[in-house]
């Protein structure tokens, strides 16, 4: 599994060379961090799903020595792998920069790009090739367009949920969070594994 992981970087080599003018670009435009980091962590995992689209590898993997259920493992592990290595690089970034930032920061941009990443990823399975890298992209930029607006109107509609939760204590809220994206994420995988279990190649 860990080689699937590794083929994705070096797939990704021309790519990578963006990947920091990539970055620098949002950093210069003083973009706030949160989305900084959200972009970072998209970069190598949303290239690799875009480039095995356009030139269908997965009928390669099914013919390496790998169960679907690995192939799968290794896309979701390799996309917090990644997430955490775009985050170093752009935290040096920043640093670099003089771009002040925390590590709440940190945590919305990671906890965004893994919910997205739990939303988007059984897409990639479902859809048929040619159209998932468009459906994706214009997802990612509804949900950057519309998504506070979303959020608010939920806040001034649902009072109820909008008290409880201001009501709880910075702690059990973050505690409480990381737990529900972790949880969407698992399902996510657990999800993708069953669409590609069922796939035919």
């Amino acid at each position: 599994m860990f080689n699937l992981i590794r083929r994705d970087v070096i797939l990704q080599k021309r790519h990578l060379l963006l990947f920091i003018p990539f970055i620098l670009f949002f950093i210069i435009m003083d973009k706030h961090p949160a989305l900084t980091f959200l972009i970072a962590s998209i970069f190598v995992p949303f290239n690799t799903y875009a480039y095995d689209e356009k030139v269908e590898t997965n009928i390669l993997l099914n013919s390496l020595p790998y169960t679907r259920t690995e192939i799968i493992a290794s896309r979701y592990l390799g996309a917090i792998v990644y997430m955490v290595l775009a985050i170093g690089v752009t935290s040096l970034a920043l640093f670099t920069f003089n771009k002040p930032f925390t590590m709440i920061d940190i945590a919305i941009g990671s906890s965004l790009f893994l919910l997205f990443a739990a939303l988007t990823f059984p897409l990639f399975y479902i859809l048929k090739p040619g159209y998932i890298s468009t459906v994706v992209i214009i997802s990612f930029l509804l949900l950057a367009a519309i998504g506070p607006a979303i959020v608010l109107f939920l806040a001034e509609h649902l009072t109820a949920i909008t008290d409880f939760i201001v009501n709880l204590s910075i702690p059990v809220l973050y505690t409480g969070g990381t737990l529900v994206i972790m949880l969407v994420y698992f399902i996510s995988w657990g999800t993708t594994t069953v669409i590609y279990q069922r796939k035919e190649f």
